[in-house]
């Protein structure tokens, strides 16, 4: 069972990478376009270069979607993990110390789910898998017309 189970470890983090990065994407888009109900549930948006609000919801959209392609998922989820980390000390926790009374549930679950996406990596279905796989191609090609070509003196 067991074995099975760490079979499907990367694939059932491809699928985890991806459910997350759609609903964070999510958050940026109502925030950024309206869509989805908005900021307020009746299509509000954030004000272009409001801070943090706007900054927030581009790093949003932007980070979910990398993350959701897997492209570049390290680094996006590193910068997505901290802007929730940010967003929860200094808009949530000023109300009070739990997430469950300070409505910052979602900041919290969000920054500790990017901060595992940065040590896991992306998973199955990335396009980071696609193009490191492609790069070892070109590079075992390379070596393999390297190890051919006589070497002059």
């Amino acid at each position: 069972m067991t074995g099975r189970l760490n079979s499907a470890q990367p694939y059932a983090l491809g699928l985890f990478r991806i459910v997350v990065g759609l609903l964070f994407a999510c958050h940026g888009a109502a925030s950024l376009f309206g869509v989805l109900g908005g900021t307020d549930g009746g299509g509000g948006t954030v004000d272009a270069g409001t801070w943090p609000g706007w900054y927030a919801a581009v790093i949003q959209l932007v980070g979910g979607s990398l993350v959701l392609l897997g492209l570049g998922t390290r680094g996006a989820a590193l910068i997505s993990s901290g802007s929730m980390a940010y967003a929860y000390f200094k808009v949530h926790q000023p109300e009070s110390l739990w997430p469950i009374q300070n409505g910052g549930e979602a900041s919290a679950m969000f920054c500790w789910v990017f901060l595992l996406l940065v040590f896991t990596g992306s998973g199955a279905f990335s396009l980071d898998r696609v193009i490191a796989a492609a790069r070892g191609e070109r590079d075992a090609k390379a070596t393999a017309d390297a190890e051919r070509t006589p070497i002059a003196a």
